[in-house]
């Protein structure tokens, strides 16, 4: 087989860049960075001179959201989920040639930079607007402080901006039934000054622009047209926060540049970061000055329009010889059982817990081969398991297995390619065939028809196989039997190039059991095609996937899993002035902060007792006046029969520590009703344990006990 030289090209692969308030989720990993990373790995192994960033989006009120529930600075927050998203991407193989933040010093002066040359061109101008303000907190509130029914699909989650559900963008006097998310109460709506970015300018040229653009996916182009026939309006770039990048401005110096603004120049900003470090700071004018480099953009559905509309409006104020966007390959929703996964409701599976329990490339499969391209898709913990035993180990895995063993066994090298029989050249003529395919439908982002055509591979290697029968020719012509194994170590080699952008870490453990020395990243796409070279020694093969059984499975919907149990610190007791059995505890939760929490222990434990002991804490129950004092949370004690109560106590482990039941994923609610809380049935056991359908709660450490001994099957509350 001989490879084609292949034409290099410039590749920029721009990838949403995620809020840094909280965990990652699966649907993060399917909407676009899993798309993208294949894309990239694809391209690279081509020869194309790719350049893949993204980082964490660190401004805006998400972030302040969580800060001011965790009583700590946002740069806590965002330092805190910064480090667990890198190390993340990291661990599920995301390629990123640079993962940056948007804290950095370098993005702020590239914002403030385009700021101020689209003000100077008079895109950019100031304006009285209806803003939203809670006087009950006596300021102003920033979109994701208020939330209400979208008057377009009737979603009661929508925030003050915009509607994740349907992608409409809010104005203020449309959401319907709106709340203060700090408070609850109903805000006014009053007059505050903010700055613009003349969207509706551009609306000629993004007509003009999006005129060749029927490659792209459908749902973008609708999208996007929808917008355009409905007419732009011009979009606010301020708000009324205190945490984001200045406006460089004199007479706003109250006010921070709006997130959107600010993220999406994240790409810019990044590229140059990328070439600072690269001591070549012009470098980045490679990918963003060259007409022939082409610009992709991964992300979900709801980010359609800042990618299509906003960004290249931005970009064509700025400055006009920078690349626009070539494609948006925007994927639809990935759900749980129905429900859109979301960070803010606490819908998901969430990627660090998940890559405890998976191997990466078992998740990276099931994600790819159900990935939601053009409509949504849903993960099936079932399903997951059946497409990991049946596909992943099944075909794919069975067919190098058995091929390498078999080899190994009876050869210990790849044999001599001996006269090749119609069936072998046929086989051959499929390799050619099928990476053909893999890598049209890969320069076309359609990843499923890729994966799929791989595992026709896989799948045409194992009836070749069964066909020739090696174990029967290895008694009566073990040469012919030779070139068999020639053959399917050769449909093997191909299956390591080929999966190697959807599964890198057993891609390359493959290529290794082949007999390479080297990486399988450094390694060319048409590297599929080259002969292998006869009596290379082999490795003494290990399966590359592993079957997976139901009790593997984290359990999905399980009520407790809505639970936030923390350790906490008991800092300081105090008699609750208006009721005889309550306390009013001063709380630590380590990184979480400090917090007020009104428990009924004054009957059961003295001040002196209690006042320096770790317990356990429901971190998310809704908050509750308590005669007068809000409390924020709840301590968890038992009761049994005989009305002795205990105290539930981690031992060591350190405030703010979490506290799971092994098979439960962690995915917390932001908030809890007591209601649903009673219904969450936990007891002690005959070991002074608590447990949850008889399974301990724990700590990394720990066992989470009962401070005094307490009758078995005690409940706990």
């Amino acid at each position: 087989m001989s490879p084609t030289k292949p034409t290099k090209e410039k590749i920029f692969i721009g990838v949403a860049w995620p809020y840094a308030n909280g965990s990652l989720h699966l649907g993060h990993i399917a909407g676009c960075y899993l798309p993208a990373d294949i894309f990239a790995r694809y391209h690279k192994m081509k020869g194309d001179n790719v350049l893949m960033v993204s980082g964490s989006d660190e401004h805006g009120t998400p972030i302040t959201i969580t800060a001011e529930k965790e009583n700590i600075t946002p740069q806590g927050v965002v330092d805190r989920y910064h480090r667990e998203h890198a190390e993340n991407m990291k661990q599920f193989g995301i390629s990123f040639d640079l993962f940056t933040r948007t804290t950095t010093q370098n993005h702020a002066n590239v914002v403030q930079k385009i700021f101020l040359t689209l003000h100077k061109k008079g895109y950019i101008y100031a304006k009285n607007v209806d803003a939203f303000f809670c006087e009950q907190c006596n300021r102003f509130l920033p979109d994701r402080y208020v939330e209400g029914t979208c008057p377009g699909c009737g979603n009661e989650h929508a925030r003050g901006d915009q509607c994740d559900n349907c992608g409409k963008l809010l104005e203020p006097q449309e959401i319907q039934n709106v709340k203060c998310k700090l408070c609850g109460g109903t805000p006014l709506i009053k007059k505050s000054e903010h700055l613009f970015f003349s969207l509706s300018k551009f609306e000629p040229r993004l007509l003009d622009w999006i005129k060749d653009k029927t490659y792209w996916k459908s749902n973008v182009l609708k999208f996007t047209r929808n917008w355009l026939l409905n007419g732009l309006n011009d979009r606010a770039i301020t708000r009324d926060i205190n945490w984001g990048i200045a406006v460089p401005l004199k007479g706003f110096e109250e006010k921070r540049l709006y997130v959107w603004f600010d993220a999406v120049i994240g790409y810019l900003s990044a590229s140059k970061e990328w070439a600072q470090n690269h001591g070549d700071p012009k470098k980045w004018e490679h990918w963003w000055k060259d007409p022939k480099a082409k610009h992709y953009y991964f992300l979900a559905k709801d980010n359609i329009p800042f990618h299509s509309l906003i960004w290249p409006s931005i970009l064509m104020g700025y400055d006009e010889s920078l690349n626009l966007p070539y494609d948006i390959p925007a994927n639809e929703y990935l759900c749980l059982q129905g429900e859109q996964f979301s960070k803010s409701r606490g819908v998901g599976i969430w990627v660090p817990d998940i890559l405890k329990k998976f191997d990466a490339d078992a998740i990276r499969y099931y994600l790819s081969i159900n990935m939601p391209e053009n409509k949504d898709a849903n993960w099936n913990w079932a399903d997951f398991i059946a497409k990991n035993n049946d596909e992943l180990v099944g075909t794919y895995g069975n067919f190098i297995h058995r091929v390498l063993s078999f080899t190994y066994k009876n050869y210990g090298h790849i044999p001599k390619k001996g006269t090749l029989t119609t069936e072998d050249k046929e086989a051959l003529k499929e390799i050619e065939k099928v990476h053909k395919v893999i890598a049209e439908s890969l320069e076309k982002c359609e990843f499923k028809k890729g994966l799929r055509a791989v595992m026709n591979l896989a799948q045409y290697g194992n009836v070749y196989f069964d066909h020739e029968s090696p174990w029967s020719l290895i008694k009566t012509d073990k040469k012919r039997c030779g070139t068999v194994l020639y053959v399917c170590l050769q449909i093997s080699q191909a299956l390591a190039v080929c999966m190697a952008p959807y599964l890198p870490f057993s891609s390359n453990m493959l290529w290794k059991l082949l007999g390479h020395s080297d990486s399988i990243a450094k390694v060319n796409w048409d590297d599929a095609l080259l002969d292998l070279q006869e009596e290379t020694l082999l490795q003494n093969p290990s399966p590359l996937f592993k079957k997976l059984l139901l009790n593997d499975v984290i359990t999905e919907a399980d009520p407790f899993s809505k639970l936030d149990l923390r350790v906490a610190k008991i800092l300081e007791v105090k008699d609750h002035p208006q009721a005889d059995k309550l306390y009013i505890l001063n709380v630590d939760l380590g990184p979480l902060g400090k917090r007020v929490v009104v428990a009924g222990m004054k009957p059961f434990y003295t001040k002196e007792q209690i006042t320096g002991k770790t317990i356990v804490l429901v971190a998310n129950l809704k908050p509750a006046l308590l005669r007068g004092v809000e409390s924020k949370g709840m301590i968890l004690a038992a009761e049994d029969t005989q009305g002795v109560v205990s105290l539930l106590y981690p031992k060591d482990a350190s405030p703010g520590t979490e506290i799971f039941v092994e098979g439960i994923a962690r995915e917390p609610a932001p908030l809890v009703e007591f209601g649903e809380f009673k219904q969450i049935i936990m007891t002690v056991n005959e070991k002074s344990e608590a447990v949850y359908n008889g399974k301990p709660l724990k700590t990394k450490q720990n066992t989470v006990v009962t401070d005094k001994p307490v009758k078995p099957g005690a409940k706990i509350l």
